[in-house]
């Protein structure tokens, strides 16, 4: 595992990604790597984000209790944190001069860990939002992220989403991406079914739009490819939860994550957040949901390509992602990708004409700024047309 880790190990060279370079580890020998991390860095004064951690992960509980070192747990956020939970989690690592973190969790876990390493220096107590409107300086902070989810990929990108008095703030830094990472496939293990088929369809999405996005590049293309092929060939393997599974699933979607970290994602996200609040679906589930639609309808509007490398390009990178699934053609990964919602038996949702309404009109236009096809208003409400059922009354 270990000479597989390290082939993953590679220099951050996409836009705004010149320096960056992260180390990998398996956990086992009950996380002795966290420890000599630890001890490595010299960390006088630990700050550790994750939920229920001596329930869930009571070995890593272990591993920490055995450092001669300070050691300070915040669990106080949410899903989809809050900017107060953030503060929060500051004025803790302030008050015991905290000189490493680690995230043990998903994106939430891990989002929240990045905004304390980014604001903690800034001045003031952050009151009024003023950590949002400072000049991010980056730090060195020693930052160790710890996935229990096999979707996010957050602990190879250089974003963070948390939320001020409701409004969605993404906040993107290079220095705030993890230079240490722990796998542990044992951390997945108890994932309910529906965050398990969720969270590997984020991953999956992650790929799909960092290989068609316009940011993409020759790098970010080869990272979506390895994790499309990574997440076909371990998908009955995961659900069935088994240790090999979990493990090539992780790392999946670190590399779905290191792709969009550098191409971003596109229409399939900007499309997605709103179903998530409106319908009460999983991240992973919304994205799946348009992505499902958009990945046809793109193929059907290739002569609306708006990447200046063309449309001949774009047909190229449709036929790459086929490649990449396994397939002879782009209409066969089509048939594959609806196949693969219908396998995990993932709920359509219903919402009424004002609803529609409401998705089309929350749809962020910077996002669809990625996307290699013109996607206007009336072609964003044909696409969510397909993506959810329309109630008739």
């Amino acid at each position: 595992m270990r000479d597989g880790l390290t082939k993953l190990m590679m220099n951050w060279r996409g836009a705004k990604c010149t320096t960056m370079k992260q180390v990998y580890f398996e956990a086992h020998n009950n996380y002795q790597e966290l420890i000599d991390w630890a001890m490595q860095k010299e960390i006088s004064s630990l700050f550790v984000v994750g939920e229920e951690l001596s329930r869930r992960m009571p070995e890593l509980i272990s591993a920490l209790d055995s450092l001669p070192i300070q050691i300070f747990f915040f669990d106080e956020y949410e899903s989809n944190p809050k900017y107060e939970s953030v503060r929060k989690g500051i004025q803790v690592y302030r008050q015991h001069q905290c000189d490493g973190i680690v995230a043990v969790g998903g994106g939430s876990a891990i989002d929240v860990a990045k905004c304390v390493k980014l604001f903690q220096g800034m001045p003031g107590d952050g009151e009024d939002g003023s950590f949002l409107q400072q000049e991010i300086i980056p730090n060195d902070i020693p930052f160790l992220a710890v996935p229990t989810t096999a979707g996010t990929g957050s602990e190879s990108t250089r974003f963070a989403v948390i939320y001020y008095n409701g409004v969605k703030q993404s906040i993107s830094d290079e220095s705030c991406i993890p230079l240490a990472v722990l796998f542990d496939s044992a951390a997945l293990n108890g994932l309910p079914m529906y965050q398990r088929k969720a969270t590997m369809m984020d991953a999956f999405c992650h790929a799909l739009e960092s290989f068609w996005s316009i940011n993409s590049t020759d790098e970010s293309r080869v990272y979506s490819a390895k994790a499309l092929k990574m997440i076909l060939a371990n998908m009955q393997g995961y659900l069935d939860n088994t240790p090999d599974g979990n493990k090539n699933m992780l790392l999946a979607a670190n590399l779905a994550g290191k792709a969009i970290n550098i191409a971003q994602t596109t229409a399939g996200h900007a499309m997605c957040y709103k179903i998530t609040s409106l319908c009460g679906c999983a991240h992973g589930h919304a994205a799946i949901l348009c992505d499902r639609v958009l990945f046809p309808w793109m193929a059907e509007h290739v002569d609306e390509c708006v990447d200046v490398r063309g449309k001949d390009f774009l047909r190229e990178i449709l036929d790459e992602i086929a490649e990449a699934m396994g397939c002879a053609s782009v209409t066969d990964a089509v048939v594959m990708v609806r196949g693969i919602f219908e396998r995990l038996e993932l709920e359509v949702p219903q919402v009424s004409r004002e609803q529609l309404e409401e998705l089309v009109k929350s749809v962020n236009p910077v996002r669809l700024k990625n996307h290699p096809v013109k996607l206007g208003e009336r072609s964003i409400r044909e696409v969510y047309g397909d993506v959810v059922r329309i109630k008739d009354f």
